[in-house]
């Protein structure tokens, strides 16, 4: 029965190595404009290597003491992992009231083209809270990238402006590069200590984007969660779970 169970277990480890293989390159073929997908390579090579280990017995070389401290780590990065995604999950469907002062729509990538597909579900959340709160202001936040033709807040603002939001109520930043620096240079841009404020971002990007909210100064913001594209929800969840673990650690 133990050498079934190891061979299944070796045997699935093996399909999980392709599988991430596979999506590694599903993933850099979307061009999101990140480098995440070697992540998925390293993810397939470790489970290849697990996979082999188990077919082949390489498990029963390792000394007793370094089985118990492997089996331990990966307990705990279970846990952490599973904790983490479990907040992640928590404001993915969070929907802030109506008319409030502003909103800050936080930048992803733009392209000659326009937005990026992830950036499109923010300004569509966006312009459908405008329509809806005649009297709010919309603040859109981002610099120019590397790989970008022109500030993200520009084409943001463009994007609303052509979906029949009025010029008057958008305000550009265009300096920022982080998910901090969206929040901190935004802020600048709010009148009044008390205005209520949202913060429009992609559902697995929320959590995250909320906690830096707080942290620096926007105590009272709320999320106004909008979608994401189904077939990178996996990668962005995995993604944004090592960015919240750098951002705990910062």
């Amino acid at each position: 029965m133990a050498t079934l169970i190891r061979r299944i277990t070796g045997t699935l480890c093996l399909v999980l190595a392709v599988a991430c293989a596979c999506y590694a390159f599903a993933v850099r073929n979307t061009h999101s404009g990140t480098s995440f997908w070697i992540v998925w390579l390293a993810f397939a090579v470790l489970f290849a290597i697990l996979g082999f280990g188990l077919l082949f017995r390489w498990w029963t070389i390792l000394p007793r003491l370094v089985r118990g401290i492997l089996i331990a780590v990966a307990c705990i990065g279970l846990v952490v992992f599973g904790t983490v995604e479990g907040c992640i999950v928590s404001k993915m469907h969070a929907q802030g009231k109506p008319d409030l002062d502003y909103v800050v729509v936080l930048g992803a990538q733009v392209r000659k083209s326009g937005p990026s597909k992830a950036l499109r579900y923010r300004l569509d959340t966006a312009a459908d809270y405008l329509r809806n709160s005649p009297d709010t202001i919309c603040i859109v936040s981002g610099g120019k990238g590397a790989n970008e033709p022109f500030p993200e807040a520009q084409g943001m603002a463009d994007y609303l402006k052509a979906h029949g939001i009025e010029e008057g109520r958008i305000l550009q930043e265009s300096k920022s590069k982080t998910t901090q620096e969206n929040i901190v240079n935004s802020k600048k841009l709010i009148a009044g200590d008390n205005a209520s404020v949202g913060i429009i971002t992609n559902d697995f990007h929320m959590f995250r984007a909320l906690q830096i909210a707080h942290d620096n100064g926007l105590d009272e913001a709320q999320g106004i969660a909008a979608g994401s594209p189904p077939d990178m929800l996996v990668n962005n969840m995995v993604r944004e779970f090592f960015a919240e673990i750098k951002f705990l650690f910062s």
